[in-house]
């Protein structure tokens, strides 16, 4: 019985240092966020690609109903 409670401090520390290993090496929430990233960044440059393709379009667009609205009056 004295033995294990001899052993019992360096028991406490192997299994604390193992636990502290396995949460280090573990990279299985890993493949999700770097998903994550990549939609961001996929979304990022569709909008960025629309707008410098229809840019041009809507500041058009928006110059005519502007003169437009100021001949309602």
């Amino acid at each position: 019985m004295l033995k294990k409670l001899r052993n019992l401090p360096l028991s406490a520390y192997l299994f604390t240092k193992g636990l502290i290993s396995d949460i280090k090496n573990d990279e299985r929430g890993l493949s999700g966020v770097v998903v994550a990233i990549l939609l961001i960044l996929v979304a990022v440059l569709a909008v960025v690609m629309i707008w410098g393709f229809l840019g041009g379009w809507l500041a058009d667009l928006w110059e005519t109903i502007v003169g437009e609205a100021g001949n309602i009056n």
